[in-house]
């Protein structure tokens, strides 16, 4: 598949918005939290938005030559996230996710994908992403499975830090991949980093937020990172300069005489 398909893509997956709880102040440096009920019920909460538009400034760096790329990033929470791209005013690209796939087309090879979520799981050297797990890593919110089992929550001068304590488990396609994970938030329960290591394998995923806003209900990030490690290696900066509310129309449909890139 050529670079320019795989950028429309990658860019979906790079909007980020969290709901903001109060908490206490810092405890002490890495303290076990005695009570973990307030933390995980603040950052399994639902981000308060129906429809978001972002426009946003996307550098991609993938080994070979991508320009920098100037996005409108639309979601309806739970239904669909779309995304437009255009380079030197030119419009480059398109895709759309939803629960039943992903699909987007690049307009410099006139060629267009359509898969389940095994081509984002391949992009992402993970194993785990449906669209709910999609959907709340695109919204700055916590993506893998966490509990007071599996995790040990400590909180320290930034904020809280889960770390797993054991493997945590995924089966695809009838394969069992483990990884371990740390996650950290800040003092708003705000999520900052999310760290993920495949083992027995060199695999590695790590997303970043940074600069939150307030717009309205809703806490959004400015600035989003996601590294891809391993076996493939990539860097995604995405750079949040408005946040709009209103419902917008979001249309995808592939163009005449393009054609399809199987997925391998």
């Amino acid at each position: 598949m050529k670079n320019y398909i795989l950028v429309p893509v990658l860019m979906i997956m790079l909007i980020s918005c969290k709901s903001k709880t109060a908490i206490e102040n810092p405890i002490s440096t890495n303290t076990p939290v005695a009570s973990t009920a307030v933390f995980f019920n603040a950052i399994n909460k639902e981000a308060d938005f129906q429809h978001l538009k972002i426009n946003s400034k996307i550098t991609a760096e993938t080994g070979k030559f991508i320009p920098p790329l100037d996005a409108t990033i639309y979601i309806e929470k739970n239904q669909k996230v779309w995304i437009n791209m255009t380079a030197i005013f030119l419009n480059v690209g398109r895709g759309i996710a939803t629960p039943e796939g992903i699909k987007g087309y690049e307009k410099l090879n006139k060629t267009y994908i359509e898969s389940d979520f095994t081509y984002l799981n391949s992009l992402l050297n993970v194993d785990f992403i449906d669209f709910n797990a999609f959907q709340n890593l695109l919204l700055g919110k916590t993506f893998i499975p966490v509990n007071n089992k599996d995790f040990k929550l400590t909180k320290n001068a930034q904020g809280y830090v889960l770390t797993s304590v054991k493997n945590l488990s995924f089966q695809s396609n009838g394969d069992v991949s483990e990884y371990s994970a740390t996650l950290s938030y800040n003092d708003q329960m705000d999520l900052e980093n999310v760290a993920l290591k495949k083992i027995d394998a060199p695999d590695e995923l790590e997303v970043s937020y940074a600069n939150w806003e307030k717009f309205e209900n809703t806490a959004l990030p400015k600035n989003v990172k996601i590294m891809i490690k391993g076996s493939k290696n990539s860097q995604i900066i995405l750079e949040n300069t408005k946040f709009d509310s209103s419902k917008m129309e979001a249309p995808y449909t592939v163009p005449n005489n393009y054609t399809k890139t199987e997925i391998k």
